[in-house]
């Protein structure tokens, strides 16, 4: 799928996305939302500041996908701790944090997946030849985060690392049943790695 992001004069970013490429993006945005969950219920007499003191999870999702997008903050995965004394000290530091933060990261994951969907949803697409999207500076931004968060989810289902090589990738053969995804999780890097660019000067 060709079209890639260019940057708007004072700011922004646009690309031309055909009906199908929206189709596609919609769908993964709103799977990532149900993924995610919805918010805190917005009762009419709950009190604002009692919500900025409610604690999150201590422990990490059981989905892989959500461990991908809600990683521990503590431990290197690729260097284990010394011994049971530390392991146990970071379980207890990463629970900590997890409690304090989660909720913040899963809000702000919603809020980008749900600029996605609503600036694709004010998008007139025209017939066949699909529509530019144009993207303020903010708008970028959240596009930016949750085509990272898209990736990264795509990545976890098929099990794709950050060392394995995108050439082998394409080279699946069509009958893998991957193929769609690899290729939807590669077009999705195309996009990413262009709208970075129109963030540099």
């Amino acid at each position: 799928m060709p079209g890639h992001f260019e940057p708007l004069p004072g700011g922004g970013a646009a690309v031309a996305l055909d009906d199908v490429e929206i189709s596609i993006i919609r769908s993964l945005a709103i799977q990532l939302l149900e993924l995610i969950g919805p918010g805190p219920a917005e009762d009419e007499g709950a009190d604002p500041l009692a919500e900025l003191f409610t604690e999150g999870p201590s422990e990490p999702p059981a989905d892989p996908v959500l461990r991908r997008l809600f990683p521990d903050a503590y431990g290197d995965p690729g260097q284990p701790p010394a011994d049971a004394e530390e392991a146990a000290e970071q379980r207890a530091h990463a629970a900590e944090f997890r409690r304090f933060t989660e909720n913040d990261l899963r809000a702000g994951k919603r809020e980008n997946a749900l600029a996605v969907i609503h600036s694709l949803n004010a998008l007139a697409a025209s017939g066949e030849g699909g529509a530019v999207l144009k993207l303020s500076p903010e708008e970028s931004r959240r596009w930016l985060g949750a085509l990272n968060d898209l990736r990264l989810a795509i990545a976890s289902r098929l099990e794709i690392g950050a060392e394995d090589d995108a050439d082998d990738l394409y080279r699946l053969p069509d009958e893998d049943p991957r193929k769609p995804m690899v290729m939807a999780y590669l077009w999705l890097g195309g996009l990413q790695e262009t709208l970075v660019s129109t963030f540099m000067p």
